[in-house]
């Protein structure tokens, strides 16, 4: 294995809650109330749609796509979702210093060093908004590949804590068999005084529709005994993408760090984070809000405090 590359999950396309547009001659990010699958390829429109992004419309009634059936990979928590503070180089996309809150990898021109990680609020380095947390979800969603995955990006703190609750919560539930549960990605809301009221869109991860946690416990169980029954050694799948990840100092590439820096890391969503919180509202961009997502939510709240009564 080539020592200081970092082996990571192979990705078959990417899943996303937003896009890249083009305003005034910049390309900028618009945030977006649905999931949205692409391939790794991308046109002058931007990224190019996976053909499982038409098939899972037509099974949602060509409604918008606001869950998404999938299947971890690994049973790990840690290796189907990674996350950690990120700092990049705007110009170049090369990661200048990596930490998780306590310990940090920086690159200085002696090398990589490591440091204490105060975590971005307290960290001179980090000031304006230079740091952030940066997960990826790595998921299955096509059974003709197996061990390939769709990834999902993020750099909000909701989907980031979130995700790494349930995949915790369900391998616990679950006594380790977390790749063999039958989950869903599923797009929530919510408003906060920093969002001035307007819906803030994020990831969770739950059950598939119509599964209790005993069924899919049992459902689990099943295929977990079915997969050791022909061969299949999970464990040692999960050695192998332990050993693959920590084969370099920085699990993120350049060229990703380029696609990250344009994409989460924008000149007008600087400026807002330096400003003070009062003066905010002018530099905060506009999400494509959809007041039918507000209703379906309503509608799912109302159906709850329904089902209790």
């Amino acid at each position: 294995m080539i020592k200081g590359l970092a082996i990571t999950p192979p990705i078959l396309g990417r899943i996303s809650i937003g896009k890249m547009v083009e305003k005034n001659g910049k390309r900028v990010p618009e945030k977006d109330d649905q999931f949205t699958l692409t391939s790794q390829i991308q046109n002058k429109e931007g990224w190019v749609k996976h053909p499982l992004d038409e098939q899972l419309r037509s099974k949602a009634h060509n409604q918008k796509l606001r869950s998404i059936p999938v299947r971890m990979i690994f049973n790990d928590p840690e290796l189907n979702l990674r996350a950690e503070y990120s700092l990049f180089d705007r110009q170049t996309g090369r990661p200048v210093c990596i930490g998780n809150g306590e310990t940090c990898q920086r690159l200085t021109n002696q090398g990589v060093e490591h440091h204490p990680c105060p975590s971005p609020d307290l960290c001179s380095l980090a000031q304006g908004g230079l740091c952030k947390p940066y997960g990826r979800l790595y998921v299955n969603l096509d059974e003709s590949d197996e061990l390939g995955t769709f990834i999902f990006r993020t750099t909000g703190f909701n989907s980031i804590r979130t995700l790494a609750a349930r995949l915790s919560y369900y391998h616990a539930a679950s006594n380790g068999l977390l790749s063999c549960l039958p989950l869903q990605l599923t797009l929530r809301g919510k408003s906060t005084t920093q969002s001035y009221r307007t819906p803030v869109y994020y990831v969770d991860l739950t059950l598939r529709d119509g599964t209790n946690l005993q069924q899919a416990i049992q459902t689990a169980k099943e295929i977990n005994q079915q997969s050791k029954t022909v061969g299949f050694n999970q464990n040692a799948l999960d050695a192998t993408a332990r050993l693959g990840l920590s084969n370099a100092q920085f699990e993120v590439n350049t060229e990703e760090g380029l696609d990250l820096v344009e994409e989460f890391y924008t000149e007008e969503s600087s400026k807002a984070e330096q400003q003070p919180i009062g003066s905010r509202s002018k530099t905060i961009p506009k999400l494509n809000q959809d007041d039918g997502f507000v209703q379906d939510m309503q509608k799912g709240l109302q159906g709850s405090v329904r089902a209790v009564n």
